[in-house]
């Protein structure tokens, strides 16, 4: 399956679990194998799910490494992001050498006063630089502004750019791009609750946090998305667990989901992210047994 073949689908941005503070391989492995059997399309390392942030370098090509090993055939777009064009292109060429088959790039955040044109430039100077395929990434509340749909649309005929990943979970902007860019161009919603909405209006699937909890759920989500059934595991298994997460932060809620499963032995996180108290542990278990039901 090809890159462009994948986003069609569903992919989980992958947990990096901890041991003891450091990454956990083995933990890893059993996290994309939990996916594959669920009949996952793509596997998502390092991304905000991942926290990749508060990865190094090393570690972050490490964690791509593992999970390539890890996929067989199953395509690996990697988190490759930073701050400077040369951090994202390290990042980019890193996650190549060790057989990724495209890299999930953000804008750079923590600048601020950036106009809609600096961001198509840093987007630009990425793609003259490296020969890795490229998926943009949109999530302000992180980034502090949008990736402008202008933007998106003039990029969004480079032959290395397949597609967005849209986290800001405004259902009016990722329309406005399924509307605004070529057929071959993969819009994918990244915000899990409205998942199952954006697939009946047109969308090329999600990469989405919970998917590491609920593959075999969200892989039917995409056959079903037009149907009863497909709502009903939209409203009763997706969104409540949604809920639940947010309200913690989905690197450490998703981890405690699967250790609620049995996928992972820890749920440990890094700072500043701290692990859920028991209440929040006891919230999503019981979510996760629902959602299991539907």
């Amino acid at each position: 399956m090809s890159p462009e073949d994948a986003l069609e689908g569903v992919a989980p941005a992958l947990v990096t679990p901890f041991e003891d503070g450091t990454v956990d391989e083995s933990a890893l492995t059993a996290v994309v194998d939990h996916a594959l059997a669920g009949g996952v399309d793509a596997l998502v390392p390092c991304g905000t799910t991942g926290e990749f942030a508060s990865l190094g370098p090393a570690e972050r090509r490490r964690v791509v490494e593992v999970t390539v090993d890890a996929a067989g055939d199953v395509p690996v777009l990697a988190g490759a992001s930073g701050t400077s064009v040369t951090e994202t292109v390290a990042a980019i060429e890193d996650a190549a050498a060790v057989g990724a088959d495209a890299a999930l790039v953000l804008p750079p955040y923590y600048h601020t006063g950036r106009e809609p044109a600096g961001n198509r430039r840093f987007f630009e100077a990425v793609l003259e630089r490296t020969t890795l395929p490229v998926v943009l990434y949109n999530i302000p509340a992180y980034t502090g502004e949008p990736v402008a749909v202008e933007t998106v649309v003039a990029l969004a005929d480079h032959d290395r750019v397949l597609g967005i990943k849209d986290s800001s979970g405004d259902m009016a902007y990722l329309l406005s791009l399924v509307r605004e860019t070529p057929a071959g161009f993969r819009c994918l919603q990244g915000y899990d609750a409205l998942l199952v909405p954006a697939l009946r209006m047109g969308v090329d699937g999600g990469i989405n946090a919970l998917a590491n909890v609920l593959p075999a759920v969200y892989a039917e989500l995409l056959e079903t998305a037009g149907s009863p059934r497909g709502r009903r595991l939209g409203d009763e298994a997706v969104v409540p667990l949604f809920e639940a997460c947010s309200e913690y932060g989905f690197a450490p809620a998703t981890k405690a989901a699967l250790e609620h499963r049995g996928v992972i032995p820890d749920d440990g996180v890094r700072p500043p992210l701290s692990r859920l108290p028991p209440a929040g542990r006891e919230r999503i278990g019981e979510a996760v047994d629902r959602a299991i039901e539907v």
